[in-house]
């Protein structure tokens, strides 16, 4: 049985219980995705002892976002882990993008448009051109034209964001909650289906899915009823 499209937020109090969520999950879905703090933590280790011995895809959710050449080094530092995404900001600029590109050629570099926590004020407030769609599409292009092979939206932006940037791109949506899901600090979000409805490539999930009971039964349920989509 293919693996749904799905990365686990593997968003874990500790290395031990990211390691099991990700054992009990892989049978089920593509990808496990190590973020900002589990990483912090644990350093690059994180990333062999969420693999494990199988073959799924690890998205190294580190959003970089700092002059080029200081990109150009952090992204060649995890280039050994060899991750199968990396995020970076596309508000980083293109030639960030570019120097994060060339480092790791073997990994899709994905970058991150607008925030699915941040909303049309929010973007206001940081004096950035909205509505949230526009600077989404905005940043899609810039950050494709500089070389990125993947992008990180909100399933809400999903539809206009390929229509910008064709079908050869990945598209990454956060912000996915299955219907009765609390929000919790996403602004802009859909369900599963509707976000694979929308042209998503991969749809990042968390607690729905590591705060249940049983994760792997979880993954297994979302996973079956993304094959009727």
């Amino acid at each position: 049985m293919t693996a749904a499209p799905i990365a686990v937020a593997l968003d874990a109090p500790d290395l031990e219980t990211a390691a099991r969520w990700a054992t009990l999950v892989t049978p089920h879905v593509s990808t496990v995705k190590v973020g900002l703090e589990l990483y912090l933590r644990y350093g690059p280790d994180v990333v062999a002892s969420v693999r494990g011995a199988s073959r799924v895809q690890v998205f190294l959710d580190l959003k970089l976002h700092d002059i080029p050449a200081t990109v150009r080094g952090a992204a060649r530092a995890v280039a050994r882990l060899k991750p199968d995404y990396l995020t970076v900001h596309a508000a980083g600029g293109p030639a960030m993008i570019r120097e994060a590109v060339a480092a790791v050629p073997a990994t899709k570099i994905a970058a991150v448009t607008v925030l699915t926590s941040l909303g049309d004020a929010d973007l206001a407030a940081l004096g950035l051109a909205g509505p949230a769609p526009d600077a989404v599409r905005r940043l899609a292009a810039l950050a494709v034209g500089a070389g990125a092979r993947a992008l990180v939206c909100s399933p809400r932006e999903a539809a206009a964001v390929r229509a910008e940037v064709g079908p050869d791109i990945a598209l990454i949506t956060p912000g996915v909650r299955p219907a009765g899901s609390a929000t919790q600090d996403q602004a802009r979000v859909a369900t599963p289906e509707a976000a694979l409805a929308a042209g998503a490539d991969l749809l990042v999930i968390g607690r729905p899915i590591t705060g249940a009971p049983d994760p792997g039964a979880a993954a297994a349920a979302i996973a079956a009823r993304l094959r009727k989509v």
